[in-house]
This record gives structure tokens, C-alpha cells and sequence, in this order.
């Protein structure tokens, strides 16, 4: 075989590296990467909730839905970034799954606090322990109870600002209505009653409605408290002995 000259040597590896082919952006494409696991998604939002009923809000973490559901880290991070994505994601596919995140307005308070307690009482028949699990984690968690409210509610624990701005744009409400008859009454008789057996199907709630809530917020009285469900109750002072 004849030897190349030098010159020619360069200008044949030359021809080479210029058939190499490139992208404009200097980026080599990678192929897509694989699909998600629906099944395997939905087995981990279980697990998440399994978690949340254990342990509450506080026991969900990354690293113990990772062991539970013999899962890395980085599987999970690749689905949601934060806690609280996580919890919502697992209550939305949950406890709340059906529940529209629209506002709630059906033209009368009467209708959207019905409307309100009929959320209540369909997220709560979803799983009771988890579902008390859910309306308490605005006691310890505010943020996440507004994230759970804005992704997978309105739940019915709460009165949301819709209701009670077009009430009073109504005139069913005086300007001065308070939620904090709504929001401390409503979900904690459902619950008090769901734990003694007790019936809370629509004519209870109509008489809920009826006879306590809509008088209540009627009375425009300001509590100066925030209701149990509303995200940011209203904490009890140290006892001076403790």
C-alpha cells in the first residue's frame, strides 16, 4: 500500500471530520426517555396516602414512601419536586378524586353550602380516616391546606371566597359575614357524627344548612377567629404552669 504524504494525510482527516454529522446547537439529541408507569404511579399514590393515614401529614416523606414503595428517590423526584405535590397529587387521585377544582356557584348560598357539604360528604365516604387526615393538615400545615384547596378541592371544609363574595353581592350575606361559623361547625359535625354512627345523608344537611349555618353567617357577628378547617386557626395561649 503506498504511504500518504503529510499533506495529504491532513487533508483526508480534515475530509473526515467535516462528514462528521452536528447540530446547530453543538447538542447531541438523545432518544426520549421511557414512559411513565401508570400502574406504578398509581400503586406509589397509594402508598402515599397509606403513609398519610399511619403516620399523618408529618410521617410523608420522601424517604419513606421510597422504602414503602421499594422505590429510588430519584423515581419519585422525577414525578413531583415537593411534599406537598406529592400529597396533593396522591389526594387528588384519591380521597378527592371526582372533586372539580371550579368554584362552586349554583345562584343561592343555600344551593353552594349544599354543594359545599355534598363535596364534603363524598370526599369523606372516600376513606374516613385519611379524610380527617386531610382537613387536619390545615392545622399544621397552612400552605399545604391552601395547595390542597386550589388543586384538588374546594373539599367542603372550607367557605370558599366565591360562595361567600357572591352571597353578599346578592344580598343574602351583610357585608360583615364571617366564614368562621362555616368552617368551624360544618366539617366537625360531619365528623363527629361519621365517628358515632350517626346519619349525615342530604336531609341532615339540609337541616345543617338550615337551621345552623345560614343564621349563623346571617348574624354578620366578626368571631375574631379563625374556624378549625380554615388553614390558620386560631391557637390556644401556654398554660402559665407548664
Amino acid at each position: 500500500m503506498t504511504e500518504l504524504g503529510p499533506a495529504r494525510a491532513v487533508a483526508l482527516r480534515t475530509f473526515r471530520i467535516r462528514t462528521v454529522p452536528y447540530s446547530n446547537s453543538g447538542v447531541t439529541a438523545r432518544s426520549p426517555g421511557r414512559p411513565r408507569d401508570v400502574a406504578r404511579e398509581g400503586e406509589i399514590l397509594r402508598i402515599i396516602l397509606e403513609v398519610m393515614s399511619d403516620s399523618g401529614v408529618d410521617g410523608v416523606t420522601f424517604e419513606e414512601v421510597a422504602r414503602r414503595a421499594q422505590a429510588s428517590k430519584r423515581t419519585l423526584y422525577r414525578r413531583w419536586a415537593t411534599k406537598q405535590e406529592m400529597i396533593v397529587a396522591a389526594i387528588k387521585a384519591g380521597p378527592a378524586a371526582g372533586n372539580k377544582p371550579e368554584p362552586i356557584d349554583t345562584g343561592s348560598l343555600r344551593g353552594d353550602l349544599l354543594a359545599l357539604l355534598e363535596r364534603l360528604e363524598a370526599t369523606m365516604n372516600a376513606g374516613e380516616p385519611i379524610s380527617l387526615t386531610i382537613m387536619q393538615a390545615g392545622l399544621r400545615d397552612p400552605e399545604l391546606c391552601e395547595h390542597i384547596e386550589a388543586s384538588a378541592g374546594p373539599t367542603g371544609a372550607r367557605l370558599t371566597d366565591t360562595v361567600l363574595r357572591s352571597a353578599i353581592e346578592r344580598g343574602e350575606l351583610p357585608a360583615t359575614a364571617d366564614r368562621f361559623a362555616y368552617e368551624e361547625v360544618a366539617a366537625a359535625a360531619l365528623v363527629i357524627r361519621k365517628l358515632n354512627g350517626l346519619s349525615t345523608d342530604a336531609t341532615y344537611r339540609e337541616a345543617l344548612v338550615d337551621a345552623v349555618l345560614i343564621p349563623a353567617l346571617c348574624s354578620g357577628v366578626n368571631a375574631g377567629q379563625h374556624g378549625i378547617f380554615s388553614g390558620r386557626p386560631t391557637r390556644s395561649a401556654p398554660h402559665p404552669h407548664r
